[in-house]
């Protein structure tokens, strides 16, 4: 995880080789720094009195892994995290169109987002019509800049109300003012260019985000950052999606080859693994901070993991322009349960040096590197999850044997998912507890419907790059049609050879931008016993 920023930065970013043995004091003197911090303004709640939890090696003669387990079994007392009274992350909104409405589900509730023009406004409405639950995603939006329906064309506001439906005669009672005519509205906003919405539509919560906002991250609406974001659906769930992120011990071998890591003194195997000395300095209902060497990190329920570099001062007015200003870099994931076996992940990777680079280089360029590193794992983390299932959650501890530090932030999340989440997603009933089957391989590293539909910049990229794959095919079969028809003295030898020529190289361009779009934006397979 520590190196997923190399393909959102420039290759000269340096991870900070601090990996000095953690005093035990740190872990009491931390948490006020870690407040303090201008890199960590972030909202928090009412804190929780919790034991100081950090996961330790234990002795292979003295100790066994009972003390993980005991920490990890599904607590029913205390302190309890409600999953339906949170902020979630819909999408980034640099990739939503304001011209048409958008289908997403979150937590298992299917909703669709729209663009209000009346109320310059997103808007998250109960992707369901009222009339006969026709998905309101399919419509479009109309004229006055209301919601349609496209099934029988009722029109719906930005509060959701409806204002017209064309099968009332005019001389009829008004159905449109029914309470049953009105379409579900969310709660929303927009923070840190992310579109949010509370997943509970009673009129209660209308003025829900005077009394609670979601988590703010600074360095995204900080200038002085980079703020380029991505996003892609997953095929496996949100516990799975987080843990993984949370553990960079993974990372030299699942990435092998394509990511960055930090090269040990002496290499005991091809890959360079190394022991890490992660540590859990606080633990409530709110999440938990964590020591990563090189960061400090912060997950704040239900989405959000925030990692970012500690041992630097943050910037100011004097040492913005001061020559030997500190590089500065935080890695955000954002991860959304969308329902079983199934998540949606939101990233960013603000940095204070080579902005410029961003500037200049189109999104989906840094979307190729990114969505590489998400497939070297997603099909381990797919099997892996439907193993799992069959122990169950709660036997979590049972089935796994996590006795290093390098696990310590995956096993901080599983105590905080078993003690205060309920040991798993609420999904209130909707879903039976089977996960989806494992589909074929082209269908389970989709690129296309997983992220490019989703994602502005890869559309846009995606559409423009099959024009110049075609245009160059039309230009291969020009050249060979205008060289088979010309009569023989009418056109030079060197004209002649030169046609052949550009019909050759068109071709072979044309053919190696079909295997770069395909690999790029379709279906890229990963097989770790050839890399």
């Amino acid at each position: 995880m520590e190196t997923m920023i190399s393909f959102s930065a420039p290759s000269f970013l340096h991870i900070p080789k601090s990996h000095e043995p953690l005093r035990k004091s740190m872990f009491f003197t931390t948490t006020t720094q870690v407040t303090n911090s201008p890199l960590l303004s972030l909202v928090h709640g009412n804190k929780s009195k919790s034991k100081l939890f950090t996961a330790l090696s234990p002795s292979p003669l003295t100790e066994s892994n009972n003390t993980t387990e005991a920490e990890t079994q599904v607590e029913s007392k205390g302190e309890k995290f409600d999953w339906y009274s949170q902020w979630y992350p819909v999408m980034p909104i640099c990739d939503l169109d304001k011209r048409a409405p958008h289908g997403k589900k979150v937590m298992g509730i299917d909703v669709v987002v729209w663009w209000d023009r009346n109320e310059s406004a997103w808007k998250v409405f109960d992707d369901a019509c009222p009339h006969r639950l026709a998905p309101l995603s399919e419509g479009r939006i109309d004229q006055w800049g209301r919601l349609q329906c496209v099934y029988h064309g009722w029109c719906f506001n930005g509060s959701g109300d409806c204002k017209f439906i064309p099968q009332a005669p005019p001389d009829a009672p008004p159905f449109h003012t029914f309470k049953k005519a009105c379409v579900a509205a969310y709660p929303s906003t927009v923070q840190n260019g992310i579109l949010w919405f509370w997943p509970n539509s009673d009129p209660q919560y209308k003025d829900i985000l005077e009394r609670k906002k979601p988590p703010y991250i600074p360095e995204i609406d900080d200038p002085s950052f980079t703020s380029t974001m991505g996003n892609r659906d997953i095929p496996y769930g949100y516990e799975v999606l987080i843990e993984n992120l949370m553990d960079p011990a993974h990372v030299p071998y699942a990435h092998y080859g394509i990511m960055r890591t930090q090269k040990p003194k002496e290499k005991v195997d091809r890959e360079g693994g190394r022991p890490l000395e992660l540590a859990i300095e606080k633990l409530d209902v709110n999440g938990f901070l964590a020591e990563q060497g090189w960061s400090k990190s912060k997950f704040m329920p239900p989405c959000v993991f925030y990692a970012y570099s500690h041992n630097q001062p943050a910037p100011s007015a004097e040492n913005q322009k001061s020559p030997n200003q500190k590089k500065l870099f935080a890695l955000i994931f954002i991860c959304v349960p969308v329902s079983p076996g199934k998540s949606r992940l939101i990233w960013c990777f603000p940095r204070n040096f080579g902005v410029w680079i961003d500037k200049i280089v189109p999104r989906w360029f840094f979307h190729v590197g990114q969505n590489l590193i998400l497939d070297s794992d997603l099909y381990l983390l797919h099997v892996e999850e439907h193993k799992l299932m069959d122990v169950g959650s709660a036997n979590w501890a049972k089935a796994c044997f996590v006795p290093t530090k390098s696990d310590a932030l995956v096993v901080g999340f599983r105590k905080w998912l078993n003690k205060y989440g309920g040991g798993q997603v609420d999904w209130r009933g909707k879903y039976s507890g089977v996960l989806p089957p494992t589909p074929p391989r082209e269908e389970l590293f989709d690129r296309y419907w997983s992220h490019v539909v989703n994602c502005r910049s890869c559309n846009l990229a995606y559409k423009s790059l099959n024009v110049v794959e075609v245009s160059l095919q039309i230009i291969c079969v020009a050249s060979i049609g205008i060289v088979a028809a010309m009569k023989q003295g009418t056109m030079s030898a060197l004209a002649r050879s030169s046609m052949v020529v550009l019909a050759v190289l068109s071709f072979a361009l044309s053919r190696w931008l079909a295997h770069f779009i395909y690999k790029n934006f379709r279906y890229h397979d990963y097989n770790h016993a050839f890399r």
